[in-house]
């Protein structure tokens, strides 16, 4: 198929979307890299109910996609989406209450059901939107807007820690949100209604969670936890093999090598299958941790973090297409909620369970052991997904 006939990826409606995705997730991690500072400074409180308010977020976060999943399908994508764009920015103005560490807690919360409710209507609609021969380049090029948020919130956030007020950094937050709702009132949303097979059903566990998307979604949450090690220690880490200054360009030479790749491996997904993607990507995650484990200077630490992003940076977009793949069309609320939980829980809940066992082993140690752990995870991709996608393949063929 030539490049003329190609179903179009860069529609209007593509492109709004994907900017929608991206202002939600700069003001995230934008509040990500500060929240815990100004916990601090405002209500003198320690450091562990500093860390809470950072990830109470999350937790609120897996709520709101828990809930939407049903919902999205009822309610549609329209009104899902203006909700939780309406209900995100209303709640970005909280911030500018200071009633204690308490109302600090409750705002983080509410404000991460609302980005959960909002981030998943945008997946479920772009899921639709994208041409069903280009899912996984158009999933790759769109979780690109969540891969550029990973690297230009962090700075801003630090920039104007440093040079700006956080009323300023919660006004500038506020603003985000207002034009994420602007710009979204001009997208053409498509609304796949539910089937009255699944309203007859009730409150069933298949309600909230999508069955065919578990497998993948199961792999998703390990490679996440093996992630959240590095998303969440590796300043320790640094500090500890004295490479401070360098470990903030870590995350850039990560954003970049996605940046770089994410385009050819939707591609490749597209036209040879998931498999192809993946298992270079196991030996490019695992192998980056296991580097980063053994760093001793800026090189290897930067080579880790370009390995880092050239796997797991490109199996966050290949999961997210898998999951979407093998579900019908009025059940993609449900496959894109399903996948998100599972790869928040890994990422939120990962730096808790990891931080008990830091004081055994170290942070070496950790990466070490988080290398192994991805790399084994092959096994279990395998009989997950792997060995299913072969034999469709397979059968396609003939």
């Amino acid at each position: 198929m030539n490049q003329s006939s190609k179903p179009k990826l860069w529609s209007k409606d593509f492109i709004i979307v994907s900017a929608v995705n991206f202002f939600l997730y700069l003001i995230f991690y934008l509040l990500l890299v500060t929240i815990a500072v100004y916990a601090v400074e405002l209500f003198d409180v320690t450091e562990s109910q500093a860390g809470l308010a950072t990830g109470i977020f999350i937790i609120g976060t897996l709520i709101g996609r828990l809930f939407i999943g049903r919902m999205i399908n009822v309610t549609g994508n329209r009104k899902m989406l203006f909700i939780g764009l309406i209900f995100f920015t209303l709640t970005s103005g909280l911030y500018f209450i200071n009633a204690g560490i308490t109302i600090l807690l409750l705002t983080r919360f509410i404000h991460g059901i609302a980005l959960g409710i909002a981030s998943t209507a945008t997946g479920t609609i772009v899921a639709q939107i994208i041409p069903k021969t280009r899912k996984g380049e158009g999933i790759g090029y769109y979780s690109m807007s969540i891969t550029l948020a990973t690297a230009v919130g962090p700075f801003i956030g630090l920039y104007m820690s440093q040079h700006a007020t956080y009323q300023s950094i919660f006004s500038f937050c506020l603003g985000l949100g207002v034009i994420s709702l602007i710009i979204a009132a001009f997208m053409n949303i498509p609304e796949v209604k539910t089937s009255t097979s699944d309203d007859r059903k009730g409150l069933t566990l298949s309600s909230f969670i999508e069955p065919k998307a578990v497998p993948i979604a199961l792999v998703t949450l390990i490679l996440a936890l093996g992630y959240s090690s590095v998303l969440s220690f590796i300043n320790f880490f640094a500090i500890e093999i004295d490479l401070v200054e360098i470990a903030s360009f870590f995350f850039i030479v990560y954003a970049v090598a996605i940046l770089v790749s994410r385009p050819l491996t939707g591609r490749l997904m597209d036209v040879r299958g998931a498999n192809a993607v993946m298992y270079p990507a196991f030996v490019f995650f695992g192998g980056g941790l296991l580097l980063l484990s053994s760093a001793s200077n800026a090189v290897i630490l930067l080579l880790s973090g370009i390995l880092i992003g050239f796997g797991f940076g490109n199996m966050q977009s290949i999961t997210q297409a898998i999951a979407v793949k093998l579900t019908p069309p009025h059940r993609m609320g449900l496959a894109t909620s399903t996948y998100y939980i599972f790869l928040d829980a890994g990422l939120g809940f990962g730096p808790y369970f990891l931080g008990l066992l830091i004081p055994f082993t170290g942070y070496r140690s950790l990466y070490l052991m988080m290398g192994i752990m991805v790399l084994a995870t092959t096994v279990l991709y395998y009989f997950m997904h792997g060995i299913k996608e072969k034999s469709s393949r397979v059968a396609s063929v003939h």
